[in-house]
């Protein structure tokens, strides 16, 4: 009797699915480039999560969480590879880069977060500017960077924990014969950490946050200890034996430059803080971009403390500060060593696990993922379904995937990303903030990406007239909107200074980054893309159609049934 019942309400739900296939292109047109308010994304798409986040973390705690976030990614995990094969002792300039670059784009994040401080992060800031298949495109995008980057991260962390105890850093993983070579190393430690951090997530972002300000704190100690062991024991003469700085070339530095990018991962996470900051508009500033500049700091510094230790061409991919202690004798500094990054690789997972989880919250509350994943749990105040979900699924990846296959990968994503904000940046400043004609902005965002692409694509093919040609035409460009489109209003929170040119800076520095990315890394990219477009299409349209358009008024009985002191979101803290 039963299956009889299924039968007929199965036919009836692929019925109407069809029938919203065959409306798709109307519902494209209506929701592709439908935004919403800032009102609305603070209040009532809020509103879906059920209860709120609570809101307890103060500026020291986003600080904490940035350094935390960015650490133990990128030093431990890229210095070594991108030193032996693309920079050479110059990787400490390739840093330096990528740092500038991350700084430029913080600024731009900083200035959304604190006029629209919501835990979607770059999903909500580009959907309230360019609409929503931009916001999904580019939140799509950060899941993706977010859960392959953790998930390679997490097996790095088992190369650590074996130079710590001082085996082979492929001594706890079992390998698999029959598999493709990079898929065939199983890491169960990895899995494990990031199952016991999901569940230390899922508890409180409080204690979490408490918890990564301890290992935090003792991880910068952790690097001064490095970094003074570096400058007096190694020597300066590594710097330019055998090779030279640059053994690759200018090329080789701006190359590592972009492979580098991948450790800057983490001050995004910062953003997505937003809804459980006690004071937004103060704290938000100090936490983003404090935290860039004393990564970047600590990133060059550790790096040219490396391969003052170690010549380039003897540095290993992986463990790579473990062995260069080892070539100067101390063996018990190599184990230290190893428990150390370990432990900043831990803290690293913590905070990337934390803003992944409230990405995906809000992408669930706009309907373009099932909207169970955007409840907030009661007692916790956490994206309790989000965090449970994406620490499965980045467990699963971990466990087979090797770090080289996805660092290329995650750096463009994460450049894309950083891209679109930049242009949404100028965008809402010059045409929406001061209701400007869009065709003027739209136009000098177009110009200026396309000139930016020439400059690229001149340094790539080494067709060297092309650089001056395309520099000045930037300039130019940018000079001339800024003259005579200036921007007379005075925002009454923070904002980036001397716009448009630090925005255009970060425009120009993410384009030139993204193409020196290898071509395998594109045609990866290209595969995702056209996957994720297609969910769009095949779901997330239909989602939002159904919620926006028609009313959603199950929606509006849920929200109801909430208490009344939902309302008091209205009152948020700026």
């Amino acid at each position: 009797m039963e299956a009889l019942q299924t039968a007929p309400s199965s036919n009836i739900f692929f019925s109407k699915y069809l029938h919203s296939l065959s409306q798709t292109p109307h519902r494209l047109r209506k929701r592709m480039l439908a935004t919403w308010t800032s009102d609305q994304e603070l209040n009532q798409v809020r509103l879906r999560s059920g209860a709120d986040m609570k809101r307890k973390l103060g500026w020291y705690d986003l600080v904490a969480l940035g350094v935390g976030g960015m650490l133990g990614v990128g030093v431990f995990v890229t210095t070594g590879p991108v030193a032996l094969h693309h920079s050479g002792p110059a990787v400490f300039i390739s840093y330096i880069i990528a740092g500038i670059s991350a700084l430029l784009s913080s600024m731009c994040y900083t200035e959304f977060s604190v006029e629209i401080p919501v835990a979607g992060g770059a999903f909500s800031y580009l959907r309230v500017t360019f609409g929503e298949f931009v916001g999904y495109f580019a939140g799509a995008n950060i899941l993706m960077e977010y859960v392959l980057s953790n998930a390679a991260v997490a097996r790095s962390f088992t190369d650590y924990l074996c130079c710590a105890f001082g085996q082979n850093h492929d001594s706890w993983r079992v390998e698999v014969h029959g598999f493709m070579k990079g898929f065939n190393m199983l890491d169960f430690p990895a899995v494990a950490i990031i199952l016991l951090l999901t569940l230390c997530l899922c508890h409180s972002t409080k204690e979490s946050s408490i918890l990564n300000f301890v290992m935090t704190i003792f991880h910068v100690f952790f690097f001064g200890f490095i970094i003074i062991a570096g400058f007096l024991k190694g020597s300066v003469k590594n710097l330019v034996n055998p090779d030279g700085l640059t053994p690759f070339g200018v090329k080789g530095v701006l190359d590592g430059a972009a492979k580098v990018y991948f450790s800057y991962i983490g001050y995004d996470s910062v953003s997505t803080m937003a809804e459980e900051i006690s004071n937004p508009s103060k704290s938000l500033p100090v936490g983003i971009m404090g935290s860039v500049f004393i990564v970047s700091a600590l990133y060059s510094l550790m790096s040219l403390a490396l391969c003052m230790m170690l010549p380039y061409n003897q540095i290993p991919e992986k463990a790579s500060f473990g062995a260069a202690f080892q070539s100067l004798g101390w063996n018990w500094a190599s184990n230290v060593v190893g428990a150390g990054a370990s432990l900043g690789i831990v803290a690293s997972l913590l905070v990337a696990m934390l803003g992944q989880a409230r990405y995906l919250c809000v992408i669930g509350r706009a309907r373009l993922a099932p909207l169970w994943l955007a409840k907030v749990h009661p007692s916790t105040g956490t994206p309790l379904n989000a965090t449970l979900f994406l620490g499965a699924f980045t467990a699963s990846i971990s466990l087979f995937t090797e770090l080289e296959i996805v660092v290329d990968m995650v750096s463009l994503g994460t450049l894309l990303v950083f891209y679109l904000v930049a242009n949404a940046l100028i965008y809402r400043r010059y045409a929406i903030n001061v209701k400007n004609p869009p065709s003027h902005t739209l136009l000098f965002l177009f110009l200026l990406s396309c000139s930016s692409i020439a400059f690229s694509l001149s340094w790539k093919l080494k067709q060297w007239w092309g650089l001056p040609l395309f520099g000045v035409i930037m300039i130019i460009i940018t000079a001339c909107f800024h003259y005579f489109f200036p921007y007379s209003n005075q925002p009454s929170k923070w904002s980036v200074p001397f716009m448009p040119w630090p925005a255009a800076m970060s425009i120009f520095l993410n384009v030139f980054l993204m193409t020196t990315l290898k071509k395998l890394s594109l045609q990866r990219f290209g595969v995702w893309s056209c996957l994720i477009i297609l969910f769009y299409v095949l779901y997330g349209v239909h989602s939002t159609y159904k919620a926006e358009e028609m009313g959603m008024q199950m929606g509006a009985e849920e929200v109801n049934q909430t208490s009344s002191a939902q309302q008091t979101k209205l009152d948020i803290q700026l």
